[in-house]
């Protein structure tokens, strides 16, 4: 049996997320148009009979602002000490050079798969210049070309991973699908949808803390704080006579009952903690 750590890097938005998610058959990681929507490093967990991938998406790299930052690019590091097998993705669109820098700062010391995305918005001839390009890296095994987004043959981009990866005893028992509790998909799965109907910088200075997880005979109670830094944040996610935390609520809910399958009862507050990205022990609560 083939077994082993496959972590995902890359810049922010270059697909990390959507990739997971495909590989995976379902959404384990939150997509956002917006940059750094990613900030924990999340194991998923693919059982077949010959095999077991453990996939980790990270956070996208970038230079830390703040102790946030550090958090998350502590991520990224401790999926570098552990991966088996890396996968190096990058836009098609991106710069390949800016890319290629960042690749090599990694300091690999495992087999990488460059996965070359979004190739539904390139043409033939910048795809086969971009699959050139980081054939001839130190860094680099193999290439594959993929649009996450579009779809992926699932088995084909498989193939080339699992020819790298040891063979061992699995990690996980069968019906593990990640080694993350629900409530941190929970919180996710609001925090997104922050990103979606908040417009500018507020998603960033946001936070999502899961109060209360109760299930019940009929429904899940979920009681979540959404942590801003200051009051202005607070009044607009709350909304003029709170349409937007009611909208906000309304649509967690039906993607927390989507993933949870069952029916949830989901209340939201907003509170304000200033400067909570630059506080350890806020930090910590909040699962960073």
């Amino acid at each position: 049996m083939k077994t082993g750590f496959v972590n995902i890097f890359g810049r922010p938005n270059a697909g990390k997320s959507t990739l997971l998610n495909t590989l995976m058959g379902e959404k384990m990681a939150i997509v956002s148009p917006k940059v750094q929507t990613t900030r924990h490093r999340i194991k998923t967990i693919l059982t077949e009979k010959d095999y077991q991938i453990v996939f980790s998406d990270t956070p996208g790299i970038i230079e830390p602002k703040y102790k946030l930052h550090e958090k998350m690019m502590d991520a990224v590091k401790s999926a570098l000490e552990d991966a088996d097998v890396a996968l190096l993705i990058v836009d098609v669109n991106e710069n390949w050079q800016e890319v290629n820098d960042i690749f090599e700062a990694l300091k690999l010391k495992v087999p990488a798969i460059v996965v070359i995305n979004k190739i539904d918005r390139a043409s033939q001839e910048k795809i086969k210049e971009a699959v050139t390009y980081f054939e001839e890296k130190t860094y680099c095994k193999k290439v594959i070309t993929v649009s996450a987004l579009s779809g992926i043959n699932i088995r084909k981009f498989l193939q080339p991973i699992l020819e790298l990866l040891p063979e061992g005893e699995p990690f996980y028992s069968g019906d593990d699908i990640s080694d993350l509790p629900t409530k941190f998909f929970v919180s996710e799965l609001i925090r997104e949808k922050i990103y979606e109907l908040i417009s500018d910088e507020i998603p960033y200075h946001t936070a999502v803390l899961v109060r209360e997880f109760k299930e019940k005979t009929t429904l899940v109670k979920i009681i979540a704080d959404i942590i801003v830094h200051r009051e202005t944040q607070k009044a607009i996610i709350i909304g003029e006579k709170g349409n937007m935390i009611k909208r906000l609520g309304t649509e967690a809910r039906k993607e927390i009952e989507a993933f949870l399958q069952q029916k949830v009862f989901l209340e939201l507050f907003v509170k304000v903690k200033p400067k909570w990205r630059e506080n350890e022990m806020q930090l910590k609560e909040y699962g960073y």
